[in-house]
């Protein structure tokens, strides 16, 4: 993993977010801890964040990155 701040996209799963704040539509600043996960594949009941669906409802996305 890169230093400092990123995000992983994670085969047929969430975004892995490191070092990053989140706020809402107000600004307020949302808690999160150091590594958590955003939902990708919109059947949360916690959005934005994960809360593990995506495995019960099939949610399948392969990242494939081609050499240029």
């Amino acid at each position: 993993m890169p230093e400092g701040p990123s995000i992983q996209v994670r085969n047929n799963g969430p975004y892995l977010v490191t070092g990053v704040k989140v706020y809402d539509q107000d600004g307020n600043q949302l808690p999160t801890p150091e590594s958590f996960a955003m939902c990708r594949c919109g059947q949360s009941s916690k959005k934005p964040f994960c809360d593990g669906t995506h495995r019960a409802c099939g949610f399948e996305h392969t990242v494939v990155i081609e050499a240029s």
